[in-house]
C-alpha cells in the first residue's frame, strides 16, 4: 500500500461467507481494516472474529446492496465506525437459474438488481471519499458466466454488465488515482454453487466432476484463488492496472 493508503478501510459486500469471507481475510492479511456488508448480519460473526484475530479492525453492517437508501446508510455507518472506505470489493450476488422462456420478470429483476445495480450503487457511494483522498481501489466480482450461461440469462447479463461498468468507471476515475478492475471466477465451490447444484437436481460432487472435465488445470477453484487475484488489484504495485477483467478459471477464456 502507498503512503496515502496505509491500512485502508476496505468494504467487502457479501462478506459473510464464501468468496467474500476469503477476500476479506486476505485483505486483512494485507493490512486493510475490514467492513463486511451483508444481508445476513449474524452470518458475519466467524469472519469478523477471524479478521480481528489478525489484529485488524473490523465491523459488520447489514445492507441490501440493491436498495439505494440501505447502501447510503451502510457506507455512512462504515465511515463513522472505521473511517472512509478507500477499497471496495463488490462481491454480493445471487443466482436464480431458469431457461429464458420460463424465467419470470421477478427472477430477472432480482438477479440484475443485486448483482449489477448493487455494484453501481456501492461504487457510486464510495467514490467521493476516494476522490477526496486521491487514491482508491474498486474490484468488481464478475464471472465466466458473462460469456454466456445456459439457464442463466439474468446472471450472465448482470455479470457482463459488471464488466462494462468496470471499464467505464476506470475511464471516469483514473484521473483521481482510483483504479477499477474486475475478477471473473470460473467454477469455484461455494455455498452459491452448492445451491445451484441443488436447484439443478444434482449433488455438488456430480457438478464438480462435470465441471472439472472442462477445466485445463484439472481442479475446481477455491475462494482463496479468487482472493489472491483481488489482492493483486488492490496492491500499491497495481496502480498502472485499471479497466481490466481477469478470468480466474483454471484455463483460457475467450
Amino acid at each position: 500500500m502507498d503512503t496515502l493508503a496505509d491500512n485502508p478501510v476496505a468494504i467487502v459486500t457479501g462478506g459473510a461467507r464464501g468468496l467474500g469471507a476469503a477476500i476479506a481475510l486476505r485483505l486483512a492479511q494485507d493490512g486493510c481494516d475490514i467492513a463486511l456488508l451483508d444481508i445476513d448480519l449474524a452470518a458475519c460473526a466467524d469472519t469478523l472474529a477471524a479478521i480481528r484475530s489478525l489484529g485488524r479492525r473490523a465491523t459488520a453492517v447489514r445492507a441490501d446492496v440493491a436498495d439505494e437508501a440501505s447502501v447510503t446508510a451502510a457506507v455512512a455507518e462504515v465511515n463513522d465506525t472505521l473511517g472512509p472506505a478507500l477499497v471496495l470489493i463488490n462481491n454480493a450476488g445471487l443466482m436464480r437459474p431458469r431457461v429464458t422462456q420460463k424465467m419470470s420478470l421477478s427472477e430477472w429483476n432480482l438477479v440484475i438488481d443485486v448483482n449489477l445495480r448493487g455494484t453501481f450503487l456501492m461504487s457510486r457511494a464510495v467514490v467521493p471519499a476516494m476522490r477526496n483522498s486521491g487514491w482508491g481501489r474498486i474490484v468488481n466480482i464478475s464471472s465466466t458466466a458473462a460469456l454466456g450461461l445456459f439457464g442463466g440469462a439474468n446472471y450472465a447479463s448482470a455479470k457482463a454488465g459488471i464488466q462494462g461498468l468496470t471499464k467505464t468507471l476506470a475511464l471516469e476515475l483514473g484521473r483521481y488515482g482510483v483504479t477499477v478492475n474486475s475478477v471473473a471466477p470460473g467454477f469455484v465451490v461455494t455455498d452459491l454453487t452448492r445451491k445451484t447444484a441443488e436447484d439443478a437436481g444434482v449433488t455438488i460432487e456430480e457438478m464438480e466432476r462435470s465441471m472439472i472435465a472442462e477445466i485445463a488445470v484439472g481442479r475446481a477453484g477455491n475462494p482463496e484463488d479468487i482472493a489472491h487475484a483481488v489482492s493483486f488489484f488492490v496492491a500499491k504495485q497495481s496502480s498502472f492496472v485499471s479497466g481490466q477483467v481477469l478470468y480466474v478459471a483454471g484455463g483460457p477464456k475467450a
